[in-house]
C-alpha cells in the first residue's frame, strides 16, 4: 500500500503529540511492506528543534509554501492507494480540497485532537484544516479519540464512516533502559504545557510536592510559562527529545498521566504517553476518564487520581506493589497497544472502508 499524508509534523516532536505518533506508524507500516509519504510544511519553530529527516521506507516532502509543493502532491496522489489529511495540518482546507478532487485510492481525515477541534468550532474558531464542507466527503474519518467523539464527527461534522484509531508505542524506542539521576523523580510528568491540564497538573502533582517536601518532583516539557508554580522541590527539564523518553521514564518512581480537559470531558482518550511509560516499565498515575478501563485495569495495571490525597496515596506506596502494577501495564501494552497493533488496525480499517458503508459504521 502507497499511504500519502498531509500532516502537522513528524520531523519534530517539539511541542507536539503528533511526531511521535507518526514515526511509530510509518516503522510499523514500512516493516509490513507498505510505504508512506509525509507532505509537512516546514515550519521555523519545527525547523530549529528538528530531531528527524527520513521516514523508514518512504518519504518526508518539507515545503514552504502550498502553492510550490502542489505539483509534488499532485504526482504523489496519482500513484496513492490511500490519501489522508490529519488535524492540525497547517494546509487542511487547500490539502482536503485536493484529496477530495483528485484523490484515486481512498480518502481519509485523521483527527488527533477531536474534542479539542470540537471544542474549538464551537466557540466559533475558524480552523486551518477543517472548512465549511466540514467532514464530507471522506471515504473514512479516524479519532484519535473514541466514544463520545465519534458520534460528534458525524453530527457536528458531517462524517459519513468513522473508527478510532488510538495511540500507541514502538517498543523498539521505548522499552525498560538504565535511568539517569539527573531524571530521578518520586514523581513525574512529561508533557507540553496546556492551560486545560493546569488544574489538574497542580492537583495531582504540585499540590503533592507542596506536602511533600522531602520528595523530588520532575516537569518536562516545553512551553511551560514564566508564572507556573514551581516548588523547591520541583525540578524542570525543557523538552526531552524521544530519544530521551525511555531513561526519563526509568528514573521515575511514579510517572503522572494528565489529559487536556476536553478530551477527559469526552473520555476514551488515552495520551501516548501512557503506553510510552508502560512499555518503559514505569508505574503510572493517570487522572480519571471514562473508557480508561478499556485500556489499562485501575489498581492492577494503572493508578488513578482525582485529588490530592489520593496522589499522595500513590506516591506512599511501596516500591514492589508499583513494580507489580508496572510489570502488569508493560504486559498490556506489548500485547495490545504497538505501533505493529495499530499499523494492523488501520490497515483493517481501509479494507472495511473500501466496502459499502452501512448505515451508524
Amino acid at each position: 500500500m502507497r499511504l500519502v499524508v498531509f500532516g502537522l509534523t513528524i520531523s519534530s516532536s517539539w511541542g507536539n503529540g503528533h511526531a511521535t505518533l507518526w514515526r511509530g506508524l510509518c516503522a510499523a507500516l514500512a516493516r509490513a511492506g507498505h510505504h508512506v509519504t509525509f507532505f509537512e510544511r516546514d515550519q521555523d519553530w519545527y525547523a530549529e528543534t528538528r530531531d528527524y529527516r527520513e521516514v523508514p521506507g518512504g518519504g518526508l516532502v518539507l515545503y514552504r509554501d502550498w502553492a510550490d509543493v502542489l505539483p509534488r502532491a499532485r504526482a504523489a496522489l496519482a500513484e496513492a492507494d490511500a490519501a489522508m489529511v490529519t488535524s492540525y495540518c497547517p494546509d487542511g482546507i487547500a490539502a482536503t480540497d485536493l484529496v477530495l478532487q483528485e484523490a484515486r485510492g481512498l480518502r481519509l481525515f485523521y483527527d488527533l485532537d477531536t474534542p479539542v477541534t470540537l471544542a474549538r468550532l464551537e466557540a466559533g474558531e475558524t480552523l486551518a484544516y477543517v472548512g465549511p464542507r466540514g467532514l464530507r466527503g471522506f471515504d473514512l474519518v479516524l479519532s484519535y479519540t473514541g466514544g463520545l467523539a465519534l458520534e460528534a464527527l458525524r453530527t457536528r461534522l458531517g462524517a459519513e464512516r468513522v473508527a478510532p484509531l488510538y495511540g500507541h508505542v514502538d517498543p523498539a524506542v521505548h522499552r525498560p533502559v538504565p535511568p539517569q539521576p539527573r531524571y530521578r523523580a518520586d514523581l513525574s510528568y512529561l508533557g507540553t504545557y496546556a492551560a486545560d491540564r493546569q488544574a489538574a497538573l497542580e492537583t495531582l502533582l504540585v499540590e503533592p510536592a507542596r506536602r511533600l517536601p522531602r520528595r523530588r518532583f520532575v516537569i518536562g516539557g516545553a512551553q511551560y510559562p514564566a508564572d507556573f508554580p514551581w516548588t523547591e522541590n520541583i525540578w524542570f527539564v525543557r523538552h526531552l527529545p524521544p530519544p530521551e523518553h525511555p531513561a526519563f521514564f526509568a528514573a521515575s518512581r511514579l510517572t503522572l498521566n494528565v489529559t487536556r480537559a476536553a478530551m477527559a470531558a469526552m473520555g476514551w482518550c488515552p495520551s501516548g504517553r501512557l503506553f510510552e511509560a508502560a512499555a518503559c516499565g514505569t508505574p503510572i498515575l493517570s487522572d480519571r476518564w471514562e473508557g480508561l478501563e478499556a485500556f489499562f485495569a485501575p489498581g492492577r495495571e494503572i493508578l488513578v487520581a482525582g485529588t490530592t490525597e489520593e496522589a499522595v496515596a500513590a506516591i506512599d506506596r511501596e516500591d514492589a506493589e508499583l513494580g507489580r502494577i508496572a510489570a502488569a501495564a508493560r504486559e498490556r501494552v506489548l500485547a495490545e497497544h504497538t505501533a505493529e497493533r495499530r499499523a494492523a488496525e488501520l490497515l483493517a480499517l481501509l479494507e472495511q472502508a473500501r466496502r459499502p458503508a452501512r448505515a451508524g459504521t
